[in-house]
């Protein structure tokens, strides 16, 4: 049977136990359901209905029919309904992976109009500083500070560059002392990011001129807010996004380090799975977190 509309007219009228106010439940003739369920009984070749002036009931084989066929039917509608919410641009769940300082920074604001505007979505967002695999830990998208992306698994869209800036506490430089060539820095005084056990590579651009400067080994972290912490408290040099240290240079805690010298900027990138087909939800939020960015001053664009 290719046509499952005899079944659900079939189901219909055995839990109402009258043809009459099935069709009216349905919006249909009561000729048109009893045409259906008779259709049904021939394609099945059993009666699946006893038919009295007084009452409609189910046969045997109608009770099994009916409680078999109206669990899969029931599935089957929850599967669509599922279906059907993932393919909506306003509505359903989403997914989705940040940087633990970034979210903490940006993404209160960001969620909170977001869940004002889309009230029929629903989020759940984690936080960590690795580069994720989108498909591994199953997100929907994914936001990344990084270099530009070389994932060829994956679909990226950059959002923006992200300045950077070598910082360190006004205390600290009193007593090491301040440098005007990157050529000057100690590796020591370096505090680096990163995931592995090799210091971060940190590149600086004056007019025409680059100079590169390997941060120490001895102090490697995947946690951007311990070396914002550790800078302010006087134990070194950090190179962090605008973003976390635009307080703390206002407020005279840091300072930064090789004025007139600019660090190579990240990329803030928007990662997702590789979709055949780009679900519409994830749209919404792509395009309303560019628009959020922009439209406020957190220090992320230049």
């Amino acid at each position: 049977m290719d046509d499952l509309r005899p079944i659900r007219i079939f189901l219909n009228v055995a839990r109402q136990r009258s043809f009459a106010a099935a069709a009216r439940d349905l919006g249909l003739t009561p000729a048109t359901v009893t045409r259906a369920v008779a259709k049904l009984e021939r394609d099945l070749g059993e009666q699946l209905l006893l038919r009295t002036t007084r009452q409609v009931s189910l046969t045997s084989a109608g009770a099994v029919i009916a409680a078999r066929y109206g669990t899969l039917v029931d599935d089957l509608d929850a599967m669509t309904a599922e279906f059907r919410k993932d393919s909506l641009a306003d509505a359903g769940r989403l997914r989705i992976n940040a940087p633990l300082s970034f979210g903490l920074k940006i993404l209160p604001g960001l969620v909170d109009g977001f869940r004002l505007a889309y009230p029929h979505v629903a989020l759940k967002v984690s936080l960590t500083d690795r580069l994720i695999d989108v498909m591994e830990e199953k997100s929907d998208l994914a936001i990344r500070i990084s270099q530009p992306p070389e994932d060829k698994s994956t679909i990226w869209r950059k959002i923006c560059e992200i300045p950077r800036h070598a910082v360190a506490a006004p205390s600290f430089l009193d007593r090491v002392g301040r440098t005007a060539s990157p050529d000057d820095l100690q590796r020591a005084h370096c505090l680096s990011y990163g995931e592995g056990d090799d210091g971060e590579l940190w590149s600086f651009r004056k007019e025409q001129v680059t100079r590169s400067v390997r941060a120490s080994e001895n102090f490697v972290s995947n946690s951007g807010d311990l070396l914002l912490n550790l800078a302010q408290t006087g134990a070194g040099i950090a190179v962090l996004p605008r973003f976390m240290v635009s307080d703390g240079l206002a407020q005279g805690t840091l300072e930064e380090v090789l004025s007139g010298w600019t660090v190579a900027p990240l990329w803030l990138s928007l990662f997702y799975p590789p979709y055949q087909h780009f679900p519409p939800l994830v749209a919404t939020f792509s395009d309303y977190f560019e628009a959020y960015l922009r439209d406020q001053d957190i220090g992320i664009f230049a």
